[in-house]
């Protein structure tokens, strides 16, 4: 399957949420700042448990990412790059279970792993 154009994608807002949970879980700084100090600026309020909530429960992102391809995602390698995030994060809770605070998991040596693959996905989803 070619690349569908972002015209073509039935969802194209989910998508552009998606991309900004990708952009929260690719940088540490900000997660620091949002989700552990509170001290973003411009930014209401935001935590880890929003993304998760997305991946996980909102969205079959996590479960299937292939599925989503045509709705939020444009081709096979966008799919995996999201399946590498979930793939990521499911190393950290299924080490670390799902109750631990947003500080908590940033410090965990596996977190590396989560903002790598949400950096390596979100170069993805924003190429042209």
């Amino acid at each position: 399957m070619e690349k569908l154009e972002l015209s073509e994608l039935k969802f194209p807002s989910m998508r552009e949420e998606l991309i900004s949970y990708l952009s929260g879980l690719s940088d540490l700084d900000y997660q620091y700042q949002a989700w552990v100090e509170r001290s973003s600026p411009g930014l209401d309020y935001d935590e880890l448990n929003y993304t998760i909530h997305f991946l996980y429960d909102d969205t079959g992102l996590a479960e299937n990412a292939s599925d989503w391809i045509g709705l939020v995602l444009r081709d096979e390698k966008e799919a995996r790059s999201v399946e590498n995030v979930v793939g990521a994060l499911d190393v950290v809770f299924d080490k670390y279970g799902t109750e631990l605070s947003d500080k908590e998991y940033l410090e965990k040596r596996e977190w590396s792993w989560v903002v790598r693959a949400s950096k390596d996905a979100l170069t993805i989803l924003l190429s042209k």
